[in-house]
């Protein structure tokens, strides 16, 4: 697949593709730049795509799109591991092929096509890249506790603790606190709130899970 988008600013394509392994200038700022401009453009694909979806369920489909992992796939439809500026270090240990270098030179490459010629134009290249994968992922039915224990089960981790941590306000509009915390793969100990208990527990598993999808990044 070729990249959609012709420079004006070749450099700056070149920037995008040079890792810190190579020296400086490297692509790390281009790379902070592009995480940011990707997690607003999937957003904005996702929010007309799923005009029903809570806001928990399309962080997690955003997690689904804008990983590591994800990138990475593309990055290699792109072929961009062969126009790799990379390290003699890194040359020789496969770096070209190794998915947190690709996913990085990705995002860089966003950014690259921002400043070569513009919002609109950064706009037009994830759509054309990220409108099929939109297109594709599956709204799952499951709510937050069970998609965040299987997570965990599928890995062999123990299992996610909830605690109450205070309930306060009239009976008949209650407002649970609740905790949710896990030891592996990191630990990880997130709030959530809610009309019932159980409605908090599920907004702090859905947090939890939103740290950990966006950890693989």
């Amino acid at each position: 697949m070729q990249f959609p988008h012709s420079f004006r600013n070749p450099d700056l394509a070149h920037l995008a593709l040079t890792h810190r392994s190579a020296g400086k200038p490297n692509n790390e700022r281009l790379e902070f730049l592009g995480d940011a401009l990707l997690g607003v453009l999937v957003a904005e694909l996702l929010f007309e795509a799923h005009p029903n979806a809570s806001e928990g369920e399309l962080s997690r489909l955003r997690a689904q799109l804008v990983n590591g992992q994800a990138l990475a796939v593309i990055a290699r439809e792109l072929e961009l591991g062969d126009k790799l500026r990379l390290g003699p270090g890194e040359l020789k240990s496969g770096g070209f092929r190794r998915e947190s270098i690709l996913a990085d030179a990705f995002e860089a490459l966003i950014a690259a096509v921002y400043l070569d010629d513009g919002y609109d134009a950064c706009r037009q290249v994830v759509r054309r890249l990220f409108t099929p994968r939109v297109a594709e992922i599956k709204r799952s039915s499951k709510d937050a506790k069970t998609r965040l224990q299987e997570w965990l089960q599928g890995r062999g981790l123990a299992l996610p603790v909830y605690e109450l941590i205070d309930s306060y306000g009239e009976d008949h509009a209650k407002i649970f606190d609740v905790s949710c915390a896990i030891e592996e793969p990191e630990p990880i100990r997130v709030d959530g709130r809610g009309g019932s208990r159980r409605s908090a527990e599920q907004d702090a598993a859905e947090a939890v899970l939103r740290r950990l999808l966006e950890d693989k990044k």
